[in-house]
This record gives structure tokens, sequence and C-alpha cells, in this order.
């Protein structure tokens, strides 16, 4: 049976290729069904206006085209004895289908799982995959989501792909993106109250969750997270902006979505996560349900990546503003959240609640993501920024931390490509606004407009292709090798608590950091000359260095500039 809820149209037919249109009958909770189902290709028609099925599980012409049914039993899977991968010993890979590769697709993408399984990663997180509006984006836009978008590959393309990684004991975590949709191509407005006037969001109209018929629109994006599990094995989601998320519900949305993915989990057999991204700094989001939580397994740190970046960059433009001190990253390094109930000079308000009694696992650590690079006006990565040597410490922070640590494409042999922000939207209008309006936002920073890459030019997604025959010319491939000897020794001492911190000391004036976890100590020195640093017990033991000048007396490192080295405890 062929379903729509449309409780506002008058009237709902459903229109094929090939075959005669066929109108469908109305039942009393505003649900229109038909027994035919299409064999080909099929749209809806509603009050006249033909659209494609909002459930659309495959569009091969984009957001305008015709819909079309997918046989997921006729996929043959080799993963039946994957069960999945734990958390909190994984190390994350967040990836663009688009620009990961040359070609761009999931296919293309699988050639690379084997340089990821050599680097130590344990899961790849997908940037956003359902159908959005043109050949390439970065998914956030995604207007019908239950369909993997065409120029990728399509439904089998992102099976292949799963597959592959699953052979690799790899996991997969997909980014979805349930506070809004993106404008060309949405039309469920027309069907019912999918949207509110009550609330608004940066993107656009905010989802209906706490109003009249908000169960049903509840229910919609629950079984999207359904089926990314069910038929197409995904390990875990990764939902954006939680904290964009407009709900007086007493039982959340994002409670009943979490629950609900958390149960299709055991149902199949397998570990599923629920990560997060958040910007309230409230530990209720990684509390069980049962502890008036969300039930996140995990959230993005965005205060531990703004106080190592400061750090390391000595950027205070934005919300860097709140970050700069050695102080500072201590605390994230202890806590994750650097604002824990304390006044935001940025914000102009007090921010954050302390996470006392959230275990580190429950957070991820970054130095480079996405929206990090991306949201910059010329997409710079980090190694446009500072040294080869800043960049070894700032990895180490990272992949040292008691987080779970994830790293962004290309970061690990410092890729020379930006990672810009780009868009194909075929509505001209549309595209006109979106350059329009990245090009004022930057120029309220003083930026020249004219700088401004034009997101709608395909040039602006070609330069963020990673080039990966760079990764065996130097200095990349000297990075590379100390990515993997980081992750190596992080697999070495994660078990058993072994990376969380038990002692901090700093120097603000040397803008030095020693840090000793129960079976590590590492001292950073991200200062431009040499320092000898006195640590509270005898140093001995060194197991890696990114300079082969530090040495140890006792009590006494030397570090040379920009340095970091990493001893046994005894």
């Amino acid at each position: 049976m062929m379903s729509l809820w449309a409780p506002r149209a008058d009237s709902v037919a459903i229109e094929y290729d090939a075959k005669p249109t066929r109108s469908m009958v109305r039942d009393d909770a505003g649900w229109w069904h038909t027994e035919v189902l299409p064999m080909g290709r099929y749209r809806f028609v509603v009050d006249g206006f033909a659209m494609a099925d909002p459930r659309s599980p495959w569009q091969p012409e984009g957001v305008d085209g015709w819909s079309q049914l997918v046989d997921h039993g006729s996929f043959q899977w080799h993963d039946q004895t994957w069960q999945g991968r734990s958390l909190d010993e994984s190390v994350i890979y967040e990836l663009h289908v688009g620009t990961f590769t040359t070609a761009g697709t999931f296919d293309a993408a699988i050639d690379h799982l084997d340089d990821l399984v050599a680097l130590g990663i344990d899961a790849v997180e997908v940037m956003p995959v359902a159908e959005f509006s043109g050949d390439h984006g970065w998914g956030y836009d995604g207007v019908l989501l239950y369909a993997p978008h065409h120029a990728y590959g399509g439904p089998n393309g992102l099976k292949r792909f799963v597959d592959a990684c699953h052979a690799r004991e790899l996991s997969v975590v997909l980014d979805v993106v349930y506070n809004h949709l993106g404008p060309h191509g949405n039309h469920l407005d027309r069907c019912g109250p999918y949207f509110t006037d009550e609330y608004r969001t940066n993107w656009g109209a905010a989802v209906n969750l706490d109003g009249a018929g908000s169960d049903v629109v509840r229910e919609f994006f629950c079984q999207n997270a359904v089926m990314w599990v069910r038929d197409y094995h995904i390990d875990g989601l990764r939902v954006d902006a939680v904290h964009a998320f407009a709900d007086r519900s007493a039982i959340p949305f994002l409670e009943q979505l979490t629950e609900t993915v958390h149960r299709c989990g055991v149902d199949f057999g397998r570990s599923i996560w629920m990560i997060a991204e958040s910007d309230l700094n409230d530990p209720r989001v990684v509390r069980a349900s049962e502890d008036c939580g969300l039930g996140f397994d995990a959230a993005w740190s965005d205060d531990f990546h703004h106080a190592l970046h400061a750090v390391v960059t000595g950027e205070r433009t934005g919300y860097y503003a709140d970050f700069g001190t050695l102080e500072q990253l201590a605390v994230a390094l202890r806590q994750s959240f650097v604002y824990d109930g304390c006044y935001s000079n940025y914000r102009q308000r007090t921010h954050g609640r302390s996470p006392l009694g959230i275990a580190p696992q429950r957070f991820l650590a970054y130095s480079q993501t996405h929206d990090q690079v991306g949201n910059r006006a010329l997409g710079e990565r980090m190694g446009a920024l500072v040294s080869t040597r800043l960049l070894e410490i700032s990895a180490a922070v990272v992949l040292l931390s008691p987080f779970v640590p994830m790293l962004f494409q290309g970061e690990e042999w410092g890729a020379s490509s930006p990672f810009l922000y780009f868009t194909d939207h075929v509505d001209a209008a549309l595209g006109a606004a979106v350059r329009q309006g990245r090009r004022d936002e930057f120029a309220s920073f003083g930026w020249d407009p004219e700088r401004i890459p034009d997101p709608q030019d395909p040039r602006s997604f070609l330069r963020s292709k990673l080039d990966w025959d760079e990764r065996i010319t130097l200095p990349h491939a000297d990075l590379l090798s100390w990515y993997r000897r980081l992750v190596e020794l992080r697999s070495t001492y994660v078990k058993d608590d072994g990376l969380v911190v038990r002692e901090l000391h700093i120097d603000e004036v040397a803008r030095c950091l020693v840090v000793q976890t129960s079976r590590l100590r590492w001292i950073a020195n991200f200062s431009t000359e040499a320092h000898v640093v006195s640590t509270p017990v005898a140093v001995s033991g060194l197991i890696l260095a990114n300079d082969a000048a530090v040495s140890v007396e006792q009590r006494q490192a030397h570090m040379p500039p920009q340095s970091l080295a990493i001893f046994r405890l005894s």
C-alpha cells in the first residue's frame, strides 16, 4: 500500500511515469492510500501540484525528479556477523563523500578505506547524504530525507560503502539533520503541519515537534532514523545542532529519537550510537532518559576545540574571544566543558552547566571539523594557520585526551586543499541569495566581499577535494607517520581509563603544559622558544617526541620550541 499523510490536501493522486494517474482515498486521520504499488517511477499530485514522495527511497534525477521504490531485500550483504564496536575506545574519522575522492561517490570512497584502517581508524562519520538540491553541497539542506543522494551513488552505492566498511571492521556513523529542511524541493508544508510559526531556526522554518499534528511529524523523523539502521546497516547517527530544536513537550522529541534508535539496535543485535552536536554545554544531552537526560551516547565538544584552537593559533575573533589560555585548555582536558555555568563575554551571559559525573567517553574531541574549517571565510585548514610542529602538538592533545577523538578528512597528512562552503542550488535566485549572504556575513567582520569564494562556483567544490597523492610527499608523509604513531599509542593506553587526566600543570608565561594520566605523562611546549619544564616527579621512559632534541634529567624536561614529548610512567 502507498500512503501519504496530507491532512491539508483536498485531493491526492499518484502519478506514474508509464501508467495512468490513480486517485488516492483519504482516511479520518488525514492519510491518503492506494493499494496499487508503482513498479517504475512515480510522484504524488497534491491539489494539482506534482511532487516527490516525502519518503522516497530513491531520487535518480534529484529533488525535482520522479521517485522510485527500492527493493532493499535484494541487496546481498556480507556483514551478517557484524555487531558493531565500542564507542568508548574508538577513533572516528569525519568525511564528506563528494570531496573525499576525485570521483566523489560512495564506491570511490571504498578505495581509501584501507588507508583509514592503516591509520588506525575505528569508525567513519559521514556528512549528510539525504537528497538535497543540486549535485554537490555539504548536505545540511536535505529535503528528501529517505533517499541517499543521487550524485553519490544512491541506495545501492551507500549499501556497498557500508558493507565494505564492515568488512574492514569500521563502524559507520551518519550525520542526519532533523531540525530543519532545505528550501528547494521541500513541499511538506503542502501536505500537513510539518513546520511551525511558533519558532524559527537560523536556517528557516522550525519543525513542528510540539504542536497540533506533531505526533505524525515526530514519527516521520524517528522512522527515518530507523530506516538508516535497518535498511543501510548504519551503526550510529550524529544528530545535527540539537540546540536548534524548539520543543516544549514533556517527553522531548530528542529523547524519543534516541530511545527509538537504541531499541532498534537491540532488535537487530548491534551496538548503535547516538551522537549529538550540541552548543548547550548541557550534560543532560548525554544523560540517560531515566536520569532526566536525552539519552545520547556522546556529544561533540566545541569547547575543547575552541580552547585548543585559540592556544595553538592565537586567534581571538568571534567565539575564540572567550578562549586563549592554557588554563582553559586544562579545564577542557579535565571535563570537556570550559563554560560550565560561568560568564561568557562572547555570549554576554552565563553559559553551560557542570558535567560532574559524566564519563569523558561521552564527549568527542577534535582540532578540526567540517564546521570549524568550512565556516571560515577561506575554508583554511589548521595547516594553513600554524607550523607543522603545532599541528603535531594539536594531534597529540586530541589523540591523548580521555575523550573519543575525531579527525577530519585529510588532517592526518596536513592536506593542502581547503574545505570551502559550496552549494549547487538549481534555483538561481536561491543560489544568488546564498552567495550574497555569505559575502554579507564576512563583510561584517571586515572582509572584502570579493575575496569570499562563491559557494555556487563549481571551483569552490573542486578545490575542496582531497589530493591523496600528496600523502607520500614531504612534509605530508612525516605528519601522516606521526598521526599513525599517536593512534597506535592511544590504542595501547586507552583501556581501563588509562588516558583520564589525573594531574595538570601549566605555565602560562612559558606556554607549557604537563598532563599526567594513570599511565602516561606528556609535556607540550606551545612556545617558539625552548624551555626547561619542571615536573612533580622524575621523568623517564620517553615513548615518543616530535623533536629529537627533547631530553630529560630527573625532574626536568628540556623541550625545544613547539615540541611534545610522551613518557611512560614507571
